[in-house]
């Protein structure tokens, strides 16, 4: 499908993309069966047992970056070819649709929600355990909500809003780039001895791909909640945590939602110290919901500023 012959649906064509995709996301959700991610996450852990051997750090990291490499190359050149056809723009439409995740991430937040509101603690941690990498089992309440909320607000940026970032840098092969560096992130990312060189380089440019998206999102976060607390929280507390990106969007996050994230927790065994994130209250079953919300606030602000931006690019090149 072309706009070539509509001029002025051409001149919104990425707009009515984003828009096309955020709603079949909305009404359709994540495929049941033959997710195209799924299949990259089995492929990729296929990859990562056969190459990931012991090494020496340098060369450990020099295999993770070929690997990862290996993996993308294929199915970002493929995407990118195949939105050069007539049919590019639903091609488009549909690597976004692929590349977001909005309706399954509010789905899982719900999961979790449920069974807390029902102070059914064991559901709760099963439901959590499905979307954490934290040690899950002896969890109490307030800390299933930290970690809910935190998973919401961080997997927004990566879920949402970095895919959405780079489509309109890229198109549908920008966005699904994105999404396939953040799957391989997300498996390979680990400071643990099987990950910390193999899986250097995944860490590093998912850092890299997701510097300005995250920093769109922190401050999308702080326009659709308690902006000065985001702010403030922003810039305060960003920096202490572990991750550059994350600490941004986690940060503003928390201040927007004027709750405290963070503390101790347990990963794979080894309880991790993180420093505390926002302010106010801890956690509870409420600002799940408070963060499902925010997140879809955010959602319906780059679509409107999307859409506002398009308008104003008509009007200036027409």
């Amino acid at each position: 499908m072309s706009f070539d012959y509509y001029p002025i649906l051409s001149q919104y064509s990425t707009a009515l993309a984003v828009l096309a995709a955020v709603l079949l996301d909305a009404l359709l959700g994540e495929p049941k069966r033959w997710h195209p991610l799924v299949g990259f996450g089995w492929l990729a852990n296929r990859t990562e047992t056969r190459l990931n051997k012991p090494r020496k750090p340098l060369n450990a990291r020099m295999i993770g970056l070929c690997a990862w490499l290996l993996l993308l190359t294929p199915f970002v050149l493929l995407s990118y070819f195949a939105t050069q056809s007539t049919l590019g723009w639903l091609i488009d439409v549909l690597l976004l649709y692929f590349a977001i995740g909005a309706r399954s991430l509010m789905q899982h937040a719900q999961q979790i929600y449920t069974p807390l509101l029902q102070r059914n603690l064991t559901e709760a941690r099963h439901a959590i355990s499905m979307i954490v990498s934290r040690d899950t089992a002896q969890l109490n309440e307030t800390e299933i909500a930290t970690a809910t909320v935190e998973s919401v607000l961080e997997n927004g940026n990566d879920a949402i809003f970095g895919a959405i970032f780079w489509f309109l840098i890229f198109g549908g092969a920008g966005a699904l780039a994105f999404r396939l560096m953040n799957t391989l992130d997300a498996m390979w990312g680990y400071r643990s001895p099987r990950f910390i060189y193999f899986g250097w380089a995944a860490a590093r440019l998912d850092d890299l791909f997701n510097l300005i998206p995250a920093r769109l999102t922190a401050l999308t976060y702080a326009l659709c909640g308690h902006t000065k607390s985001a702010l403030m929280c922003w810039h305060k507390q960003a920096n202490t945590w572990y991750s550059p990106n994350a600490g941004p969007v986690m940060s503003a996050g928390a201040g927007a939602l004027q709750v405290s994230l963070g503390g101790s927790a347990i990963y794979h065994g080894t309880l991790k110290h993180r420093p505390t994130l926002g302010l106010g209250l801890p956690a509870n079953h409420l600002h799940i919901q408070k963060a499902m919300h925010l997140v879809k606030r955010s959602v319906l602000l780059w679509c409107a500023t999307i859409c506002i931006c398009s308008t104003l690019r008509s009007f200036y090149f027409a």
